[in-house]
């Protein structure tokens, strides 16, 4: 096959430079090293996702915001599942940080007495149904939930 003017002449001045430069064509430029396996994460498997969407809702009794905000940024990434039961967990544990504030503060309005308690057992309450539909592999969604974090 007879080599285009072009490309004898820059073979010719260029010499082995230009044999690189063909031979490198379709490849990323030099310098980029490939991806390191430890740089790839996994996807969770199914029973891992609903364990961790599970334990985001149920977050409600021992860590509150932390939890589901830790599951969000860490695990979200590698699952939308998981990341969309950790956004809702965290939307609806501020929510009732929220709405405990308010209640705790109408104390001093004695209508806080009823009202204090009541944020809290529909907290505890919602977020139980929350963490069995989540392990049954539903995408559960709190009817009471400010949308902050999306």
């Amino acid at each position: 096959m007879p080599v285009p003017l072009e490309e004898a002449v820059l073979e010719e001045v260029l010499g082995g430079l230009f044999q690189a430069y063909r031979q490198s064509m379709g490849q990323p430029p030099p310098g980029y090293p490939p991806p390191s396996p430890r740089d790839y994460q996994q996807p969770l498997s199914a029973d891992e996702e609903r364990l961790w969407s599970m334990l985001s809702h149920l977050s409600y009794f021992v860590l509150g915001i932390i939890a589901p905000l830790i599951i969000m940024l860490t695990l979200g990434t590698r699952s939308p599942y998981v990341r969309h039961h950790a956004v809702e967990a965290l939307n609806f544990h501020i929510t009732i940080w929220i709405a405990g504030l308010v209640a705790g503060l109408s104390i001093l309005l004695v209508i806080g007495i009823i009202l204090l308690p009541t944020v809290l057992v529909v907290g505890a309450v919602f977020a139980i149904i929350g963490a069995v539909r989540s392990y049954q592999g539903v995408l559960y969604r709190y009817p009471l939930s400010i949308r902050l974090v999306t």
